[in-house]
């Protein structure tokens, strides 16, 4: 059965309210096994540089450790890709049959500016096949 796991930076500065949260989403995603690797959204949000960030929950239901190495995410909202970015996250790694919630950071020129951004779907287009033959690390 999958585990709920923190980042060390990530278990020392979450708030309580937003622990609980996070801990709400893994219990009602964490028999859900739809794909090998999926992300359940928490929050979405512009900062103050003007970029998209979409808080999520990474749950990995391989055998196989999950590390973000030129990995291309998706954030669609509606079916509609609004934004595109390849990841390299030297802090990411996801161990096998564990969920990890992270932020991932879309720069101002890497979306398509939306009057709202919630109930959008962040997708990884990282195949688990790769992680089997050894091609990706």
């Amino acid at each position: 059965m999958r585990q709920l796991q923190f980042e060390t930076s990530w278990d020392r500065a979450l708030a309580d309210q937003d622990r609980q949260n996070i801990k709400r989403i893994f219990n009602e995603t964490k028999h859900l096994k739809d794909s090998a690797i999926f992300c359940s959204p928490i929050r979405e949000a512009i900062n103050h540089n003007e970029d998209l960030l979409v808080t999520v929950l990474v749950h990995n239901c391989t055998d196989y450790l999950f590390t973000f190495m030129n990995t291309r995410l998706l954030y669609s909202i509606g079916g509609e890709v609004i934004a595109d970015k390849v990841f390299t996250l030297p802090a990411l790694t996801i161990p096998p049959e564990v969920s990890m919630p992270w932020t991932f950071i879309f720069p101002k020129d890497s979306y398509t500016p939306q009057i709202t951004f919630e109930n959008g779907q962040l997708e990884i287009l990282k195949k688990i096949e790769d992680y089997q033959e050894g091609i990706i690390t």
